[in-house]
């Protein structure tokens, strides 16, 4: 289905960014974010230093327009071990340097929603950390009145797994921030069902036992 406002049917395509886009980007960050990013964030996404990202395109656009930014996600490298999520992870310093993969921001200009955009950038991204092998996660912010991140999120398998209070603070007011994961390379949280089955289960084990070995001495001292 083409969105009403857009004229034609669109060709998305995904790609690296380009220096050439810092342009755009910035200005669509300006249009769809109400917090505001310094130059050198911009800079350092379309160069490529110390951030991955993602571009989407619509190659059936007209008039020199059909490499121009519609949508977009910025992410960056972090390590496990330091993050503010390393309690969420069951990690394991035997295995070495771990990282996870943190979205800073995500954006799909206004004509160009509702079209799947975002779902597949998101994609790109999961895709990306499944490809390092000591990646454990992928993980992000989402303000907390933003209904639609936050269905997104969760129809693509992300956990909410904390509501952080007064996360940000934008124009002198503070909101709260749900924090999403998702688990890649076979990670889990440490509170996954499977970790909490494996725990009742020891547990029963281990009370059996308990209750066993009770059971043994009473026998013994009836005996004797």
């Amino acid at each position: 289905m083409v969105n009403p406002e857009i004229s034609h049917h669109p060709t998305i395509c995904y790609r690296s960014m380009h220096p050439s886009d810092l342009e755009i980007l910035e200005q669509i960050h300006s249009d769809v974010f109400p917090i505001r990013y310094e130059s050198e964030f911009f800079q350092n996404v379309v160069n490529g230093r110390d951030f991955v990202s993602w571009a989407a395109v619509d190659r059936s656009r007209p008039n020199g327009q059909s490499d121009e930014l519609i949508g977009f996600v910025t992410a960056r490298i972090v390590t496990a071990k330091d993050s503010e999520i390393a309690d969420l992870l069951r990690y394991d310093p035997s295995k070495g340097h771990q990282s996870l993969v943190y979205i800073l921001t995500l954006g799909v200009v206004d004509a160009y929603r509702n079209l799947g955009i975002a779902t597949a950038l998101i994609h790109e991204v999961i895709k990306y950390a499944s490809s390092i092998a000591v990646c454990r996660a992928v993980y992000l912010h989402v303000i907390s009145y933003n209904n639609p991140a936050i269905h997104l999120y969760k129809k693509m398998s992300f956990k909410c797994v904390r509501r952080l209070h007064g996360f940000y603070l934008i124009n002198g007011q503070h909101y709260d921030s749900y924090l999403f994961i998702y688990y890649v390379n076979g990670s889990q949280s440490p509170c996954s069902p499977l970790v909490l089955v494996t725990f009742l289960v020891t547990c029963m084990k281990t009370g059996i036992k308990t209750v066993a070995a009770k059971l043994r001495k009473n026998e013994e001292k009836m005996v004797k």
